[in-house]
């Protein structure tokens, strides 16, 4: 089969069967707007492309089974293959998971795999040490210059504060302080965060359908402040490991900066590099 112009891509019929909760022939819901393409790109990317725009509008949420790639394939009027390749490139992103025999899912934050993938700080024994968060602060407030660069946001512009500790085996690890666009996370206080028990990006998620889909990373060695080392019980000056996070949702659009501040004793960051 030919390859689609965008326009084609675009126009695709969005009615193909799905099951309960999803378009099916007869609905009249408007198709989420495209994004700008180029004028010709591969087939398999212009699907991409399509199912990306249907997990972006929420059509299908977190966690729940997206429409076979026989559907898709007659959903969108192209070769399952496509589909296939399609599909293979939002698991490698993270954005769906194949479930042997069951079907293909949304990716959620509820997930333990997905929460390994934000917090990678592993023990030296290669045991699991499951963390409490205690928080410290959730305040509104007006962008600094650099938080409202990093976030895309006009200075000055609202913006929410959070501070948390992570403790490991009741010890304190982990100091970190999260910056959230204010008109994104209306409604987030400390008294909803506190009573929120599951993973904090899992929150976001469900609470204000906001999903992190990847992030960036700077991390850099330094030496404890004397206000950051009395939170986490360490001496003015002590090694810390820093690391500075943005996290962007679809359409690389930032949601998040924030900076953690680690203490190694026991412990190791990892990355895995693919």
């Amino acid at each position: 089969m030919r390859a689609m112009t965008s326009n084609q891509a675009n126009n695709a019929n969005p009615t193909g069967a799905g099951g309960p909760g999803q378009p099916g022939a007869g609905d009249s819901a408007p198709a989420p707007a495209a994004s700008p393409s180029p004028t010709f790109s591969p087939l398999y990317q212009q699907i991409k492309s399509l199912i990306t725009q249907s997990l972006e509008s929420g059509e299908w949420k977190p966690g729940e089974i997206i429409p076979s790639e026989v559907e898709l394939a007659a959903r969108y009027k192209v070769s399952q293959g496509t589909v296939r390749k399609a599909i293979d490139e939002l698991a490698a992103e993270n954005l769906v998971v194949r479930r042997q025999g069951k079907g293909t899912f949304v990716a959620t934050h509820n997930e333990d795999r997905a929460q390994f993938r934000f917090l990678r700080l592993l023990a030296d024994d290669g045991a699991e040490h499951p963390h409490v968060s205690r928080l410290l602060e959730c305040r509104r407030l007006r962008a600094p210059a650099e938080i409202a660069r990093q976030l895309d946001l006009k200075p000055a512009d609202p913006v929410v504060q959070v501070r948390r500790l992570l403790e490991f085996d009741s010890e304190v690890t982990v100091l970190d302080e999260i910056w959230l666009p204010g008109t994104m996370f209306r409604g987030l206080t400390f008294e909803r965060l506190s009573e929120y028990k599951g993973p904090l990006y899992a929150m976001f998620e469900t609470e204000f359908g906001t999903r992190m889909i990847r992030a960036t990373e700077k991390i850099r060695a330094v030496a404890a402040e004397p206000a950051v080392a009395d939170l986490l019980h360490v001496p003015a000056g002590f090694p810390l490991l820093s690391v500075e996070r943005v996290s962007y949702t679809y359409g690389d659009r930032p949601v998040e900066v924030r900076r953690g501040w680690y203490v190694t004793t026991g412990y190791y960051y990892q990355n895995d590099l693919s």
